[in-house]
């Protein structure tokens, strides 16, 4: 059972320390998908203490969404689903961000596109309410104060419990913090990624903003699974990406090598390691860990009961340090 106990902002939603990221459960940039084993990971994961399942229409222009609403069906209550806005294929306002699945995707935060986009999200979740709504990517062409006052009309109406941005700048963040309080932010924070501990968590300390950390296994690389020989095949978005060198991932094998040990007198795999010391860190409420299968959620979940002492999380450091500081951004 994962620990089930952690605080969203200043809003009344309580979540599960591990999440259940759905980003490659809609296929796109993955390398494909299969239906049947997302839905098992979803159900496994409420089977097993997880109570935060992260979503996107996004995600597969709405398969994940779609899949999520299947999973949760007649136990809506045991999750806490956190959904996304700001990214739509519907129009062409905003800015063209990219093309998925031969549709061009836009950023628009206007108050029309939340709107819309919400009662979307809600009919393919098959629910009235989402916990958690968030700002997929932030919007230039959209005054901030529009889109927050939206947030908080859908807040005080009950169809979303607490807001939350995403890919925001320490800028962006105080913007909608002058308008109203912000719930959580979500973004991406790993071993490898932690520029957000000098920008956004200082904000955050001093507004009462939860952390949702996102690739908090950075793609899979600090998973102790992908070793220097691993190929990519298809649209895997991985292929290509320098982080994934061969060199890279040497490095992480390396990594993993080297805090093996203590995972062993854990009894808990690299990668539960991994995830336990990510929510240990000072800011870091949530971690958002992908699964495409019943197996790899539940090892996931299982991370949110392992604790680290302060002697153990040195020791990780001092790996991450000798190990991964040569592993690019």
């Amino acid at each position: 059972m994962t620990d089930a106990g952690r605080k969203m902002g200043r809003s009344d939603v309580v979540a599960s320390a591990v999440g259940l990221g759905t980003w490659a459960m809609g296929g796109w940039m993955w390398g494909g998908h299969d239906d049947d084993a997302s839905v098992a990971a979803i159900r496994a994961s409420l089977d097993n203490g997880v109570t935060l399942i992260d979503t996107a229409p996004a995600y597969g222009l709405g398969k994940a969404e779609e899949l999520v609403g299947i999973a949760i069906k007649g136990r809506r209550e045991e999750a806490v689903i956190a959904t996304k806005c700001g990214l739509n294929w519907h129009h062409g306002k905003g800015n063209h961000f990219f093309d998925e699945l031969g549709r061009n995707v836009h950023r628009y935060l206007g108050r029309d596109g939340i709107l819309y986009e919400l009662d979307e999200s809600l009919r393919r979740l098959g629910t009235d309410y989402v916990d958690l709504y968030i700002t997929h990517w932030q919007d230039p062409t959209t005054p901030i104060a529009e889109t927050m006052g939206t947030l908080l009309e859908l807040k005080k109406s009950g169809k979303i419990r607490a807001i939350g941005i995403s890919n925001a700048s320490p800028e962006d963040l105080n913007a909608y913090l002058a308008v109203g309080p912000v719930d959580a932010i979500q973004e991406r924070y790993s071993m490898l990624d932690r520029e957000i501990e000098k920008t956004l968590l200082p904000i955050c300390a001093a507004n009462d903003v939860s952390t949702l950390s996102y690739s908090s296994l950075s793609l899979g690389l600090l998973s102790g699974k992908i070793g220097p020989d691993r190929a990519f095949k298809g649209d895997d978005q991985r292929k290509d990406n320098p982080r994934f060198s061969r060199e890279n991932r040497q490095r992480a094998a390396d990594f993993a090598a080297a805090v093996e040990p203590l995972a062993r007198e854990k009894d808990a795999s690299v990668a539960q390691l991994v995830i336990a010391w990510t929510v240990a860190q000072p800011g870091i409420t949530y971690a958002l860990c992908g699964a495409r299968d019943a197996t790899q959620a539940l090892e996931n979940g299982k991370a949110g009961a392992l604790c680290l002492t302060a002697t153990e999380l040195a020791e990780v450091d001092t790996a991450i340090a000798a190990h991964l500081d040569a592993v690019p951004a």
